[in-house]
């Protein structure tokens, strides 16, 4: 089973709270799934999940927070991601995907390959190297290495990317309201795992290669804005204390266990993760610039340089050795 928060608060217009409660995957037997909705409920009132509300100064954080919890099939799945569907007539609906579990999009440990449909069919796509995917397994998610053939395989063809893109039209119509839908495919059947309204808009998908010797390394535009600090490069939770305000956080990825650094830091590049997972809309809800899948950033970006992210364009401009 997968067993899934749903906080009265969240998944409002108001405020996403994406990725700040528990999701427990792979849950099998009574004593799990129970386990599970505990492990749910104690979410509703993390250190992260107050911060994130505190920070956004939504009315919906005040008083006791209550936690609905969803038990749901859990779906093994060939490929899954993520659809942003227009956030304005004659926008392009975007998609993310990657091989397996969703939980490597939506959690940035993954770059997904990325898709933009104008609103007339057309397609514009960037083919990512995803090098791992989640699955089940057994009790538990694990990380497996895809084969190197697949790596840089597209995950969807024309024919899914337009199905998906209708279908995530559909569902924004039912509820009058451009929507972020989490999807999964098994064997050929496309199931909806969730549906929440668009809380901010995206950079525009970024079709570009890093100009030979300019300076700059290139990734995905995550959230608007440009900014110039200096750089901290974050290996783990055990480096957060290093980071002063202002400063720019450079990591291999973020998960929720990261929320109170978007307080602090100017900017985030990661290394994976792509415009649609949870750093990037936390990111862009607390107003900041973020670079998402820059390859090894935490090596190329020395620690305390002075750097310019640019969250829009997608470039991470560093100081020439």
């Amino acid at each position: 089973m997968a067993v899934r928060s749903s906080a009265a608060t969240e998944d409002t217009a108001g405020g996403s709270a994406a990725g700040q409660y528990e999701s427990v995957l792979a849950v099998r037997g009574t004593a799990a799934v129970a386990e599970a909705v505990r492990v749910c409920w104690e979410s509703a009132s993390s250190v992260r999940a107050t911060d994130y509300w505190n920070h956004l100064d939504d009315d919906a954080a005040t008083g006791e927070p209550e936690m609905a919890v969803l038990v749901q099939r859990l779906i093994d799945a060939d490929v899954s991601g993520v659809v942003f569907t227009a956030a304005h007539p004659g926008e392009d609906t975007r998609i993310e995907a990657s091989w397996g579990l969703g939980l490597g999009v939506v959690g940035g440990s993954v770059t997904p390959d990325a898709y933009a449909v104008a609103s007339g069919g057309g397609i514009r796509r960037t083919i990512a190297r995803k090098a791992t995917r989640l699955d089940r397994d057994g009790c538990g998610v694990a990380t497996r290495d895809v084969p190197e053939e697949r790596q840089t395989l597209p995950t969807l063809d024309d024919a899914a990317v337009t199905s998906l893109a209708a279908l995530g039209q559909r569902i924004a119509d039912v509820f009058a309201h451009p929507q972020d839908i989490e999807w999964a495919i098994a064997d050929g059947r496309v199931w909806i795992l969730q549906a929440r309204p668009l809380t901010v808009t995206l950079p525009p998908l970024a079709l570009k290669s890093p100009a030979t010797g300019s300076g700059s390394l290139v990734g995905t535009p995550g959230s608007h804005g440009s900014v110039t600090g200096t750089a901290r490069v974050l290996r783990g939770p055990s480096d957060f204390p290093r980071i002063q305000p202002g400063e720019i956080a450079i990591c291999a990825y973020t998960d929720p266990a990261w929320t109170p650094l978007f307080r602090i830091a100017a900017a985030f590049v990661t290394e994976t993760g792509g415009a649609l997972s949870h750093a990037a809309i936390v990111a862009r809800e607390y107003g900041i610039p973020a670079v998402l899948g820059v390859p090894h950033a935490t090596s190329r970006i020395r620690d305390g340089a002075r750097i310019t992210v640019n969250g829009i364009d997608g470039t991470v401009a560093v100081p020439q050795e």
